[in-house]
């Protein structure tokens, strides 16, 4: 079997919501499966210890960290979407900045016809391209 490499998205204690969210912004995106900490795990009972997701037809893991850490998502690294219309790229990114941060409005920046880059509520980085 080939090695595969599967984005990783830990949280503390809103990945349940964040993965629900995220589904809900994209075609062909769903839950896959979740696995929940126990009454007797080291993570709080009922968050989630691993969630498998699809975002357009892409996979992802996510997690509630049951330990505390002093780093969360940071823009050096972002899921980019290339859009197939306008009016999905403007729903996506109102969606995505709300209460979250532009980093860089929507606009033609030159290498494609409009591109916006967001920090969503989670912390998670986003760069939205509509391609040429």
């Amino acid at each position: 079997m080939a090695p595969v490499i599967t984005p990783f998205l830990m949280f503390e204690g809103t990945a349940e919501e964040a993965m629900q969210f995220y589904v809900s912004l994209f075609d062909d995106s769903g839950v896959v499966s979740v696995e929940r900490w126990g009454a007797h795990d080291v993570g709080a009972e009922g968050k989630i210890k691993k969630a498998q997701f699809t975002l357009c037809g892409r996979s992802f893991y996510c997690s509630d960290s049951p330990i505390e850490h002093a780093f969360t998502f940071t823009p050096s690294l972002s899921l980019f979407v290339d859009l197939d219309s306008e009016t999905n790229l403007d729903r996506a990114f109102s969606q995505l900045v709300d209460g979250g941060k532009v980093l860089m409005p929507l606009d033609d920046y030159g290498f494609s016809r409009k591109f916006g880059w967001v920090n969503d509520r989670y912390g998670v980085s986003w760069q939205l391209n509509l391609p040429h």
